[in-house]
């Protein structure tokens, strides 16, 4: 029984591949690539001379069943033309019909766009949102936009040179003009990230270039801000954390971060207060 090897490959720098993966595509019997003009430059690259086979979206119905056959004879390895197969490219159909059919399937991990958008970002990466491609369509893209606008995360997607500037006009109408980074043709020779607000980011592309692949990274929504504490409460809550001991100077600091006041103006109330109980 073969395994079905799902093996990220270069994004755009040909030496941004595993060593295991290099191995697993010397040893299967069958390498299943998105674009096989693709993989031979890579195979090339590389000294591999394992038969290939086309397998895209267009095909994949009709490829499916083949590379099933070929799986029941060996191990068989699937490649996009970029990057990690089923991220956004083909792929997930293949997977759900080879462990439907029972064979084992394998991941052989390495690059992909959307952590290294956002490992240069600076954005918080421990929560994300990934839209993959947004939609062509305007009225679809500001839909799919319009879930996430409230969400806190960061938000990670891509797009078409030919759609990027009425994509960014989108998302700024849908999420407002938050900080963003527009990664262009990573880990390749005119690799280029922009950072700014969407709208700098869109008058940029306008003035310079938009060839070549984008990923975009987005700060989630900010949090809403709190409404200001009152004279009366502020003064209440610093009177309670100074009966408990607590320095003046600390006790400014901890009431104003609760109460969205500034610690000098909580610390001018305090004197205040002081001079009122001297009287």
């Amino acid at each position: 029984m073969g395994t079905l090897y799902i093996v990220a490959t270069p994004i755009g720098n040909l030496e941004d591949i595993t060593l295991r993966a290099l191995r697993i595509l010397r040893e299967v019997r069958l390498i299943a690539a998105e674009d096989t003009r693709t993989a031979r430059k890579l195979l090339s690259r590389y000294d591999i001379h394992t038969p290939t086979t086309s397998y895209f979206t267009h095909n994949q119905v009709l490829k499916t069943p083949y590379i099933l056959e070929q799986l029941a004879a060996g191990d068989v390895a699937l490649i996009s033309e970029a990057g990690t197969p089923g991220v956004s490219d083909p792929g997930a159909e293949l997977v759900r019909a080879v462990i439907a059919a029972g064979y084992p399937v394998v991941a052989i991990p390495g690059p992909s766009a959307v952590p290294t958008a956002m490992a240069v970002s600076g954005f918080p990466a421990d929560r994300f949102v990934f839209l993959g491609f947004l939609p062509r369509r305007s009225k679809e893209r500001r839909a799919l936009l319009a879930q996430v606008a409230a969400l806190p995360w960061t938000v990670v997607f891509f797009e078409a040179p030919h759609r990027v500037l009425d994509s960014l006009e989108d998302v700024e109408a849908v999420l407002g003009d938050r900080p963003a980074v527009a990664a262009r043709e990573l880990t390749k020779m005119h690799e280029q990230v922009q950072r700014g607000t969407i709208s700098e980011l869109r008058a940029a592309l306008v003035a310079g270039d938009t060839r070549g692949e984008f990923t975009f990274v987005v700060a989630g929504a900010p949090a809403p801000e709190r409404p200001a504490w009152s004279r009366e409460a502020v003064a209440e809550v610093l009177r309670e954390r100074l009966r408990e001991g607590i320095p003046a100077r600390q006790a400014a600091r901890e009431v104003a971060r609760a109460a969205s006041w500034k610690v000098r103006d909580v610390y001018q109330l305090y004197t205040e207060l002081k001079q009122e109980t001297s009287h």
